[in-house]
């Protein structure tokens, strides 16, 4: 498994972080409701590439197109995206056909480099979105923090703008808190720009990193959660315009042998309405395959603008608050590593379809699920 975390938390009165409350607010609450499910075999390719972690989704509804990125680093084939068509019949999913492959490509108009033979040239795609209004694509890459005897990589995530044929346009001016460094501030390795998603009129986006920076506090573990932020950015500047806190649940399960691997984070987001976000938190620990897959409901509405707080560790503010409205734990079947979600078509009685996919980091003893919901409002 490679990522995983997510947070949020209302702040009553102007109190301690530690006594933070959530809250779901006096609107009704929607819920999800599973319709359909689909396993795209491991050993797919499409044109010479290998179909494997599928980090992020998003539905172009004009042309009933997908656009998924992949988050391979160019270590099987160079870093890209997919676009696929997803039959849905009578709410059944009967197949997902790839249409087409598109390389990723650097300022310099080149594919990014391998990670194994030149890290500092390569990127780690995680979420892709399409803007209509300007018929172009934004997507993320989390960047790296490796630092061991053998090797220093200290490569910045990046907010990336592109045309659909893969070539850089612009780039994002990210705050200096979102910096690479070699003391304990700023990002984690494999915790920063995890999810993005564009508001209704695709003038401003959110983005979340996976895990706290240091200087925000320690990640979350199977008694406590931790604080991570979303960041907020004006499509057409591309300047950082507003972040907010945001605190994830405790890790669902202790790992098998204990105080092995284990993790919680903000997988994906997904714009809902005013001040509204769908926020998936993906928690998973060794020595369980699955994953424990929540989705809440999150309000910004009320939320502290964090943007000058250098930490959020004894500070006084207000979160976002949160509701769950999906515990996929609860749907009997096997969930694993869920990285993507989109609002697809209306389904046949009206009612949106929210889909969701999954990240098999390209392992056989991984799935790539493609899941379909219907909200109901």
């Amino acid at each position: 498994m490679r990522k995983f975390l997510i947070l949020v938390v209302l702040h009553a009165a102007l109190l301690s972080c530690s006594d933070l409350k959530q809250t779901a607010g006096n609107k009704a609450i929607p819920s999800l409701k599973l319709v359909s499910t689909l396993e795209i075999p491991f050993n797919q390719t499409f044109q010479d590439t290998k179909v494997g972690g599928l980090s992020g989704i998003d539905y172009d509804a004009k042309q009933d197109l997908y656009y998924l990125v992949c988050d391979d680093r160019s270590v099987f084939n160079d870093s890209r995206f997919y676009t696929a068509k997803i039959r849905l019949i009578e709410n059944k999913l009967e197949s997902i056909n790839f249409q087409s492959v598109t390389t990723l490509k650097d300022e310099t108009g080149k594919s990014y480099g391998n990670w194994n033979t030149s890290p500092t040239t390569a990127c780690d795609p995680e979420d892709m979105r399409y803007n209509p209004k300007t018929n172009s694509l934004v997507w993320s890459s989390e960047g790296a923090r490796v630092i061991t005897a053998a090797k220093l990589v200290l490569q910045n995530p990046s907010l990336n703008f592109m045309d659909l044929k893969g070539n850089f346009k612009f780039k994002a001016k990210l705050p200096a808190n979102l910096e690479m460094q070699k003391e304990e501030k700023g990002p984690r390795n494999n915790g920063t720009l995890e999810g993005i998603t564009f508001d209704a009129k695709f003038k401003n986006i959110y983005a979340n990193i996976e895990e706290p920076l240091f200087e925000d506090g320690s990640s979350a573990n199977t008694t406590k959660g931790a604080f991570i932020r979303f960041y907020q950015f004006n499509a057409k500047t591309k300047k950082n315009t507003a972040q907010y806190g945001y605190q994830l649940e405790p890790i669902a399960r202790e790992p098998n042998p204990k105080g092995a691997f284990a993790v919680n984070g903000v997988s994906a987001i997904q714009y809902y309405g005013k001040n509204k976000l769908l926020v998936v938190e993906r928690s998973y620990s060794t020595g369980t395959q699955a994953c424990t897959i929540k989705v809440f409901l999150c309000d910004l509405k009320k939320a502290t603008d964090v943007k000058n707080y250098g930490s959020l560790k004894n500070q006084h503010f207000e979160l976002a608050s949160k509701k769950l409205i999906l515990n996929m734990d609860d749907l009997g079947i096997f969930i694993d590593n869920i990285e993507g979600i989109t609002f697809g078509p209306k389904l046949a009685n009206g009612h949106q379809s929210i889909i969701f996919i999954s990240d098999n980091n390209f392992s056989e003893m991984q799935k790539t699920q493609v899941l379909v919901f219907e909200l109901v409002e």
